[in-house]
This record gives C-alpha cells, structure tokens and sequence, in this order.
C-alpha cells in the first residue's frame, strides 16, 4: 500500500465489500424455562425506554446511535451519534 496515495485510493478496493448492519432494540436474558412459556401474543419487557436510541451495529462493532423512523409503509433508523468512543 503506498501511504502517499490519499486515503479514499488506498482503501479503495474494500469499498464495495458488503458489511452486516444490525439495528439493534435491546437485549434480555431469558431462562430455558422461560423460553419455553413464549407463545403468540407474549410480551417480552425490554430495559429501554420507548423512544431511547438504538445501537447500529456495523460488522460486529458498535459504530452508532439511532432513532427508528418510519418511511412510508417500512421501518428505517436514522442515525443520531457516532460511537467513536467504542
């Protein structure tokens, strides 16, 4: 890699290498027993409150904060902060 190329050419070629992106509501850990109670209609009580940021996941790495919007008739997340500390 020359260094003296400017950045946007020396990582050119990993541009187009897809990335999983999650969107991720909150976490919960359930017993086995508990697991086994779910069935349609149950309610899974989370830790976050309605309306809190989500976490935007980005190949395994916490990279941002985002709120869930809604566009047209799908579900989308607009991202509101950068988790550079992480």
């Amino acid at each position: 890699m020359n260094l003296l190329m400017p950045p946007a050419e020396q990582f050119a070629h990993y541009l187009d290498m897809p990335l999983a992106v999650e969107a991720v509501l909150d976490q919960k850990t359930l017993t086995i027993y508990e697991i086994l109670a779910l069935e349609e209609g149950s309610v899974i009580k989370l830790n976050r409150s309605a309306g809190e940021n989500i976490d935007l996941i980005i190949g395994g790495t916490p990279a941002a904060f985002a709120e869930v919007v809604i566009i047209d008739e799908s579900m989308g997340v607009r991202v509101t902060d950068l988790a550079l500390d992480q």
